[in-house]
């Protein structure tokens, strides 16, 4: 086995122990609701997490919703209507599910549970714009956000303002029932008001946040958006009870296990990893320079590993993902170093607008690239990682995975 192969597999082998299956059921054990259980779970983890839940608690759920990215269900799951929708950028079906879940939750008693899952993507997967704002207005300064790098504390800062759903207003719709939160979070140090726009937690950005934001990124939004952008959020809930089940943290955990196992001392470095992902990605490839020079910060064999969620600022016209651009840069910065190898991948299996979870690279990528007529610098400047790993082999796609707790970064040296 190479050393990329056995990065991938240790990388992807590592995704599969943060699949939201067993964490859900885990935490039902004990749960014993005593009225009706209604069951609403949005995001990429929705149907895994339904599924799970479906099997532990069985019968006691009385029916519900599963709101998922396109291509992420599998199947029906007893009672749950099963819907999907388009990711990152919001459409017509997210908000013919939403008003579906909101029916469901109305007229509920003291008596009753909302079990709530909720997972990453939830953002643009369950939505009911304030009066006034269009689905347009949502595309447009959601778009505008992400072309201008903004991470996704700062996007959903923004969007929750907008809806009627997030920021505690669907725990605050389902009052009096009590909702039970069970969260898988992709969100970096777990901020319960930032993951999904936080439907049902308590709202911490102000508005003299947001109008920074607004500055920073210079966006022009409708008279509509804009006084929602100036109107405070909910501050307190008293029908919540909220739980993480499953963050970037574990995925690190396993992921340094598995490395050590093979026979490779691993360096953690974070799992709050954020920036520009071509920064990242020159980084790693700086320390394995390193390694290979002094033996400084482990000598090799040895690991580098970290998680967290970094941005791209889209300024060219190609194809890729935030994990793409980072290993396309690694490529290039690692051109001719011998006996490492470098993975950036996406938890939940999609990384960008494309069918790629990431990229496996090591020092011979970009010779590879030039050798295909491909000039790798050019294609970085136009964010065109997907085509530039595309043509040698090192893109990574492994399918919708059923988890989303953000992205690995992993350097090995041999």
């Amino acid at each position: 086995m190479t050393l990329t192969e056995h990065a991938l597999k240790i990388g992807t082998s590592a995704v599969e122990t943060v699949r939201p299956d067993e964490a859900v059921r885990s935490a039902l054990r004990d749960f014993r609701p005593s009225g009706r259980v209604v069951l609403v779970a949005i995001g990429k983890a929705a149907w895994r997490m339904a599924s799970a839940a479906r099997e532990e608690l069985g019968e006691a759920i009385a029916g519900g919703i599963v709101i998922t990215k396109e291509g992420h269900s599998e199947g029906a799951i007893g009672p749950l209507a099963i819907r999907e929708a388009s990711h990152p950028i919001l459409d017509e079906r997210t908000l013919s599910a939403t008003a579906e879940a909101l029916e469901m939750v109305e007229g509920l008693t003291a008596d009753d549970t909302v079990l709530f899952l909720v997972s990453g993507g939830g953002s643009a997967l369950f939505e009911k714009p304030l009066p006034g704002i269009t689905l347009e207005d949502l595309q447009s300064i959601t778009g505008d956000l992400l072309r201008g790098g903004a991470d996704i504390v700062t996007v959903n800062t923004v969007r929750k303002r907008c809806s009627l759903v997030k920021a505690g207003r669907f725990a605050e719709t389902a009052a009096p029932a009590n909702v039970e939160a069970l969260i898988l979070s992709d969100v970096l140090g777990d901020r319960l008001d930032s993951i999904a726009s936080g439907p049902a937690a308590t709202d911490e950005s102000t508005i003299d946040e947001v109008r920074e934001i607004v500055k920073q990124y210079n966006l022009q939004p409708s008279p509509a958006v804009a006084e929602a952008l100036a109107t405070e959020t909910p501050k307190s809930l008293d029908n919540v009870r909220s739980r993480i089940v499953g963050s970037v943290s574990v995925l690190c955990a396993e992921t340094r296990k598995a490395t050590e196992a093979a026979g490779y001392p691993a360096l953690f470095l974070t799992s709050t990893l954020q920036g520009e992902a071509r920064e990242a990605g020159r980084f790693f490839a700086e320390i394995a320079r390193e390694i290979r020079t002094s033996g400084y910060p482990r000598p090799a064999p040895c690991a580098v590993l970290a998680g967290g969620e970094t941005v791209v600022h889209v300024t060219g016209e190609g194809l890729g993902g935030r994990n793409q651009e980072m290993a396309l840069a690694a490529a290039i910065a690692l051109d001719g170093l011998p006996d490492v190898a470098f993975l950036a991948l996406a938890s939940d299996g999609t990384d960008g607008p494309n069918d790629a979870a990431g990229g496996i690279v090591d020092g011979t990528t970009a010779s590879r690239m030039r050798e295909a007529g491909l000039k790798p610098a050019d294609m970085l400047a136009d964010n065109d990682s997907y085509h530039a790993l595309d043509a040698v082999g090192a893109l990574v796609r492994t399918g919708p995975t059923g988890t989303n707790v953000n992205d690995i970064a992993l350097l090995m040296c041999g």
